[in-house]
């Protein structure tokens, strides 16, 4: 992990908050519960992706909660998963569509070939017990990821934003839209991904972006 996200963590985990939430993920494991990804990879992203280096963030909403699928990154499942989440499976299948003259056929559903280009793949809350969706909301994970959020707002500039989903778009006052790109469209699950997800052309835009602002485009082909 690079300094400025060691120290950025350093500073939340001494909030009152953040202990608060450590010692909810301490009773469910003394509980015996489950959770998801390993304790290891909670913070992956941050690893992956130096604070400086960010261009894009895809913003998610909560970690897979099906056995070897969570692993610290949004939306993203490691190379061991040979099944490819719905929603990730759209938005590959929005990638195919904006490049059509590259034959895109992904071999798995990690994203760390778009982390290392400098796409921060962050979920709103970082930890989920074992299949129930949502049930680690509102105990202080939001709380930090908005701060993240903010920080990057703050101390970045020319960062795109790709929210998609109502959950994601009302983290969009967080973000100051004079000083980076806020990208909206539904989510991309099957039950919204036909309503404006499909078509968006959000990774040509990003691209287009980036180059305007004299930053390297993201290569989303695999």
């Amino acid at each position: 992990m690079d300094n400025f996200w060691k120290t950025f963590l350093e500073i939340e985990k001494n909030k009152p908050y953040f202990k608060k939430l450590e010692n909810f993920l301490l009773l469910e494991k003394q509980a015996n519960k489950t959770i998801y990804p390993p304790s290891e990879n909670i913070f992956y992203a941050f690893h992956f992706t130096p604070f400086n280096n960010i261009k894009v963030v895809i913003l998610g909403q909560d970690p897979y909660h099906g056995e070897n699928q969570a692993h610290g990154m949004s939306f993203s499942v490691p190379k061991s998963q040979k099944k490819i989440p719905p929603s990730l499976k759209n938005i590959f299948k929005e990638i195919s569509s904006e490049f059509p003259n590259k034959n895109f056929i992904p071999k798995n559903g990690n994203l760390e070939y778009l982390a290392k280009q400098g796409v921060f793949l962050l979920n709103a809350t970082l930890t989920v017990e074992a299949h129930k969706a949502g049930s680690h909301q509102q105990k202080g994970w939001e709380i930090f990821t908005d701060t993240v959020i903010q920080t990057l707002s703050v101390k970045n500039k020319n960062i795109v934003f790709l929210l998609w989903g109502a959950f994601a778009h009302k983290k969009s006052f967080l973000i100051d839209a004079t000083k980076h790109c806020i990208l909206k469209a539904p989510h991309p699950s099957p039950l919204s991904a036909y309503r404006g997800f499909f078509g968006c052309n959000h990774f040509i835009k990003a691209n287009t972006y980036l180059r305007k602002n004299n930053k390297s485009e993201i290569n989303w082909l695999e």
